[in-house]
């Protein structure tokens, strides 16, 4: 999937994330900033990283502020955020 927009989906409340895309220069720049980051930063990273990639995301500028949110609604922020934003591929 190609990012040809910017878009975010979430919010700012409590146990959720704020995930903002934006077309990127080439691979995956993920940027967090989380109130857990020091315990589970590496677990969110991981997290965004693998739906990017499930969702055929190979470059894209990622921003996210996290709550606290679960690794369900980070999968759901992030994919609503790349549907938002992409365009398919043609085959």
């Amino acid at each position: 999937m190609n990012i040809v927009r910017q878009a975010a989906a979430g919010s700012l409340e409590s146990s959720d994330i704020l995930v903002t895309l934006a077309p990127g220069d080439g691979g995956l720049e993920l940027s967090l900033t989380s109130s857990v980051e020091r315990y589970y930063g590496g677990a969110i990273r991981e997290t965004m990283r693998r739906t990017l990639t499930e969702l055929g995301v190979t470059s894209a500028r990622v921003e996210a502020v996290d709550h606290g949110a679960l690794d369900c609604t980070i999968r759901a922020r992030i994919t609503t955020a790349v549907r938002r934003a992409g365009e398919e591929a043609e085959v």
